[in-house]
């Protein structure tokens, strides 16, 4: 799957990862695909639930080697 818009959010603990997720999700415009990169485990639970409160789409979440993808869909 292409993102159009990668935020890379490793390292990172929250809230940066939601606030870098919300922030992305403003600039894009509406169909775009948008990939969450990070290694915290909060926020990778966190992150879909302020997708599906923004009434956005959940494409898929995929994780190797501790580090997660959240794909999502403006």
């Amino acid at each position: 799957m292409v993102a159009d818009i990668i935020v890379d959010v490793t390292g990172e603990t929250c809230p940066v990862p939601l606030v870098e997720m919300r922030k992305a999700v403003m600039k894009a415009d509406k169909g775009k695909v948008i990939v969450i990169r990070g290694t915290h485990g909060a926020s990778r639970e966190e992150i879909p639930m302020a997708v599906d409160s923004l009434g956005l789409k959940l494409l898929k979440t995929e994780e190797t080697d501790g580090v997660w993808q959240i794909f999502i869909e403006r």
